[in-house]
């Protein structure tokens, strides 16, 4: 039971002990551990500042790319779109030239067509004037190889001169 309640002089002693202890451990040791306490909360707080501040600048970074990304879409949009335009230009330029030189193939085609259909009419024409001149010409032989044929020819050319 001893143990449980100390005497006075065992008190008084463990005190003192302390005591001397505590003076010792805060005039030595108590500033270097204050101070490295410091320098530990200092440097915890510029780690946490530091990552703060990668953080603000992580996200302003995301931010301009995005910003860069939203302007690569529109100029890549812009550029498709002039791209089109031009196409479609160029190939309606294509199609206005291919009807004009279509229509001047055409106009070509109906004049060598016209051309052509004039020679066939005037050789037709003159197939037709040939056949005729033989024919009047077999006509004529066969009706002047006869002696009236011959008198009643003569007598109609006489008369057409008379009239003439």
């Amino acid at each position: 039971m001893d143990l449980l309640t100390p005497d006075f002089g065992l008190f008084f002693w463990t005190l003192l002990a302390f005591l001397t202890v505590f003076f010792i451990l805060r005039k030595f040791a108590w500033k270097p551990i204050v101070d490295s306490l410091g320098e530990r909360e200092k440097g915890i707080s510029d780690s946490i500042a530091t990552a703060e501040r990668v953080k603000s600048e992580m996200s302003q970074l995301k931010a301009d790319n995005e910003k860069l990304l939203a302007q690569a879409r529109e100029e890549r949009t812009a550029m498709l779109r002039e791209a089109k335009e031009t196409r479609d230009k160029i190939v309606g330029e294509a199609k206005e030239q291919a009807k004009t030189e279509a229509n001047k193939i055409i106009i070509d085609a109906q004049h060598q067509i016209q051309q052509q259909k004039m020679a066939a009419i005037t050789e037709v024409k003159n197939q037709i004037g040939s056949l005729a001149i033989s024919v009047a010409e077999q006509i004529l032989r066969k009706q002047l190889n006869a002696a009236d044929g011959q008198e009643a020819y003569m007598q109609m050319l006489s008369n057409d001169i008379k009239l003439n």
